[in-house]
């Protein structure tokens, strides 16, 4: 199965002609959340999911249960139908109104997806980008009222006179013959930028009041990790802009001297996920953390997460981060983290209809843990964790679409977009 799905892709096979061939779903694979596949390691109700030493043995979470939270699994079974791939390097996957999707590429592009899988030739006029280490092309987002302005949001890593930094525009997009933007605007720019490759965040998210808020990274080298706690930077941030840039009236710091206004929150590392959950309005950001620090976070406008000076974890070349203080007063405490890391990137909270048993998990895909973490919540506490599709690829985003499925971007030059559905039979692995 596996060599004939190479071949389709080679041959430009969407998953409607594979399908169409009477080959079924390209690529499906089947998958049950519950005890996993033989060498993913014992998964005990009650026990720890996670059971590799930690990466920083000596320290101790603020709360029980703010770590290694116990195995809880659904029983769900689906099928996780590859609806398109050959994508290089995808980062993000955006629902347009009539069911088709936006998906980004790193290295600089944009495709659309139809709903039957076909991809369409690059979308063109995009704003330059830096794709070099963890740069390039990052999110897109679909304007709240697309149906009437036609309006697309990117994120993306821009070069400037040596250096870097994120960037946000805003573009229509036009579908005709040849797909393209129109009327592309820088809205915001990250500052001061640096010459790094690393850590530049990207998330974009609309709130009730259509204002932007956009994650950001700061940038991992020592001039730009010091620069988390200072208010006069937009480095390790939240910002919130309007959709034409400009600066929310409401944000927590507008009108103090020294204090950029667009910022929403600080003490950030490296947000690649963020969401908001449905069922409390709060918006839930999850960073790249150090070697054992990856965290989960509650954010509320003008508050701070602790970065640099409070981490859990080590430095990735070993030794401490700066003290070694996990706590400080005044500023927050991750209400999870995970140890080892995982490298999330992508987060939904699932509330659609499609699977009743998972409603209220959130969903977080894992870079470097090669699967797909769904946490159980009570009340703002982590209380259960499964991974699913584990060793099935890294995973870069994860969405809810529009028609209750759970939508998944893999991070490979030969990357999918998966579709994960209620399984048609009982599923026996994953």
């Amino acid at each position: 199965m596996k060599s004939l799905v190479r071949v389709a892709s080679r041959l430009g096979l969407t998953a409607a002609v594979f399908a169409a061939l009477g080959l079924g779903a390209l690529g499906a694979c089947k998958g049950k959340s519950g005890p996993p596949a033989s060498g993913t390691g014992p998964e005990v109700p009650g026990r720890p999911v996670e059971t590799q030493p930690p990466n920083a043995p000596g320290q101790r979470p603020a709360f029980v249960g703010q770590t290694r939270a116990p195995y809880r699994t659904a029983n769900v079974a689906f099928d996780a139908e590859v609806l398109a791939r050959g994508l290089d390097h995808p980062w993000s996957v955006a629902f347009l109104p009539e069911g088709a999707m936006l998906v980004t590429e790193r290295p600089g592009r944009l495709r659309i997806v139809g709903k039957d899988g076909e991809v369409s030739q690059p979308v063109a006029n995009l704003p330059g980008v830096d794709a070099r280490g963890q740069g390039g092309l990052l999110d897109v987002a679909v304007d709240p009222r697309f149906a009437d302005n036609g309006m697309i949001y990117l994120s993306y890593a821009e070069a400037e006179d040596g250096t870097n930094g994120t960037a946000l525009a805003r573009a229509r997009l036009v579908r005709d013959a040849n797909p393209h933007l129109e009327d592309v605007t820088t809205i915001w720019k990250q500052t001061p930028t640096l010459d790094s490759t690393m850590h530049f965040g990207g998330r974009i998210l609309f709130d009730r009041t259509g204002a932007i808020l956009l994650t950001l990274g700061e940038r991992s080298i020592e001039e730009g990790r010091m620069q988390a706690q200072r208010l006069d930077g937009t480095l390790g941030k939240i910002v919130r802009v309007m959709p034409d840039g400009s600066i929310p009236k409401d944000n927590p710091f507008v009108g103090k001297a020294n204090v950029r206004p667009e910022i929403w929150s600080y003490g950030h590392r490296n947000i690649q996920a963020a969401t908001w959950r449905p069922s409390t309005g709060q918006l839930v950001a999850i960073e790249h953390g150090t070697r054992g620090g990856d965290e989960i976070n509650i954010v509320e406008p003008g508050k701070d997460y602790g970065w640099p000076t409070i981490a859990y974890g080590i430095e990735y070349q070993g030794g401490p981060i700066h003290a070694g203080i996990t706590q400080r007063a005044g500023m927050e405490q991750p209400i999870y983290y995970w140890d080892p890391v995982i490298a999330p990137s992508g987060a939904t909270f699932y509330d659609g209809a499609a699977f009743p048993a998972w409603r209220g998990s959130l969903f977080v895909g894992a870079l470097a843990g090669k699967h797909v973490a769904r946490l159980t919540f009570d009340g703002d506490r982590v209380v259960g964790e499964e991974r699913l599709l584990v060793d099935r690829a890294r995973f870069r985003d994860v969405r809810t679409g529009p028609d209750g499925l759970i939508y998944l971007l893999t991070d490979d030059d030969d990357g999918e977009l998966l579709r994960l559905k209620p399984a048609t039979r009982t599923a026996t692995a994953r």
